[in-house]
């Protein structure tokens, strides 16, 4: 089933019931809402006389949040497509010592498949909070409050699709594969959540008049 191309009132009831839909495939849909607010605010200021200083940067960002749109999107689906052997090797026999080793075998190899998505997310996020910076300083005021929304879309995308790695990691057996993986993704989330929250506090100062001169 292909989810990315459902109706909005259509996800949410596939994701209300018992599918293969979860917080990894949200992440990515989260993600695409960030990415997609960061292209409506550079062609808001795209070809505005009063930006045309910040052209080429604006430019710049349409095109890698579009990129970023469309891999969010892509996610969607393959963040299920991931989760379907998981669920599969859950419900395999484990009665005789043959079919306990086959099933975590089985169960080792889906939980590394079902981490493939949100460590992309988890990079994808970070890229996606960078543009809404720039945009914070380079965006038209007039669209500065979606900056704002955008940046906070991505954080949570960033948070949800972490803890979707970190639950398949501490299932694993390979725990060295665990351990090295939830160090180099924590500093990732720490780094792109401090920049998130920076963008959103910048936002926030220009909102309440704060910074009323830029």
């Amino acid at each position: 089933m292909q989810y990315a191309g459902m109706s909005c009132r259509d996800y949410v009831r596939e994701l209300g019931a018992k599918s293969v839909l979860g917080g990894g495939s949200c992440a990515a849909l989260m993600g695409a809402l960030g990415t997609a607010l960061a292209k409506m605010v550079g062609n808001l200021t795209s070809g505005k006389k009063r930006y045309a200083h910040c052209e080429e940067d604006i430019c710049g960002i349409l095109l890698q949040a579009e990129s970023l749109e469309q891999r969010f999107m892509a996610m969607i689906d393959e963040d299920a497509e991931n989760f379907l052997p998981l669920s599969q090797a859950y419900g395999l026999p484990a009665n005789t010592e043959l079919e306990r080793n086959n099933k975590s075998e089985m169960l080792e190899k889906a939980l590394k498949q079902a981490c493939v998505v949100p460590l992309g997310l988890v990079q994808l996020c970070c890229e996606g909070i960078k543009l809404h910076e720039t945009l914070a300083d380079k965006g038209a005021r007039l669209a500065i409050s979606d900056v704002g929304v955008g940046v906070q879309c991505l954080r949570a995308a960033l948070i949800s699709a972490h803890l979707n790695v970190l639950i398949n990691l501490d299932l694993m057996k390979d725990r060295d594969y665990s351990q090295r993986t939830k160090q180099e993704t924590a500093a990732l989330v720490a780094g792109g959540a401090a920049l998130a929250d920076r963008v959103y506090d910048k936002v926030a100062g220009i909102l309440d008049g704060r910074d009323r001169d830029k």
